[in-house]
């Protein structure tokens, strides 16, 4: 009998810390799958800075290295520049990416730094207490914005689409935007992350997947309304799709 689906190999087969419904585990499984279709398992360095990422290292079967929070792109670049025939993953939150480590965010990318950031954008800060991020939409609630996120009145400044941003620097190749609140769109992310993977092997410059995931503890909703939330009100504002891709050979498909 031919096995068509299983345990990824590069997945640890341990139980999750993560809350109920949310999207980190499905973005794990997928990150994994997609590296076992490589064969990339003995040569895949996982980068995860504080956040609910820190957990990454206790679920992914190979090597990681913890970074400061909003570095990791700082330590990928070092982490890629000297073993280039490695995949290199920076795994960061918006938080971490969009507030803490814009500046790192935004050179190495400018620099055309060949390793891959898989995004995971879920509107508000988690591990920490639910305040209020760069993603954070107007009207939306979080711990330091009680009555919503008010950007003019309140001066709380609009949430940022960062693929938008950082497309247009030289050194990004590929920008994409995907979600995990259904089975189509898991799919869809899958392909984002593994055309992702390929181009960094290829050394095409920089690469990044953005993930619209659920929080339903920060946002205080059920596991099931916070799937309808995502498509709802979060993908109005980050439409899914390629953002970005000048890949050799590539078309571009934005807004899909």
């Amino acid at each position: 009998m031919e096995l068509v689906y299983g345990h990824p190999k590069s997945l640890k087969p341990v139980q999750t810390k993560y809350c109920p419904g949310c999207g980190h585990g499905v973005i794990h499984r997928l990150i994994t799958e997609v590296i076992d279709e490589m064969g990339m398992q003995e040569k895949s360095i996982i980068l995860n800075p504080v956040g609910c990422s820190i957990w990454a290292s206790l679920y992914f079967d190979f090597d990681s290295v913890q970074v400061p929070h909003g570095r990791t792109p700082a330590g990928a670049t070092a982490v890629k520049r000297m073993l280039p025939d490695h995949l290199v993953i920076c795994y960061q939150g918006d938080g971490d990416l969009a507030a803490i480590g814009t500046a790192e965010a935004v050179h190495a990318a400018n620099r055309g730094e060949k390793f891959t950031t898989i995004f995971v954008n879920n509107a508000i800060y988690g591990m920490t207490g639910g305040q209020m991020a760069p993603t954070t939409l107007v009207g939306q609630k979080a711990t330091t914005a009680p009555y919503g996120r008010d950007p003019v009145e309140a001066g709380m400044g609009y949430p940022i689409r960062v693929l938008e941003m950082l497309a247009t620097l030289g050194g990004t190749k590929y920008l994409a935007r995907g979600a995990v609140n259904n089975a189509a769109n898991v799919r869809k992310t899958k392909q984002y992350i593994k055309k992702a993977f390929e181009a960094q092997m290829r050394g095409e410059g920089s690469s990044m997947v953005e993930i619209l995931s659920q929080c339903p503890t920060n946002w205080a909703m059920d596991p099931v309304d916070s799937v309808g939330w995502v498509e709802s009100a979060m993908m109005p504002f980050y439409a899914l799709g390629e953002v970005k891709n000048e890949l050799a050979g590539a078309g571009k498909e934005a807004g899909k």
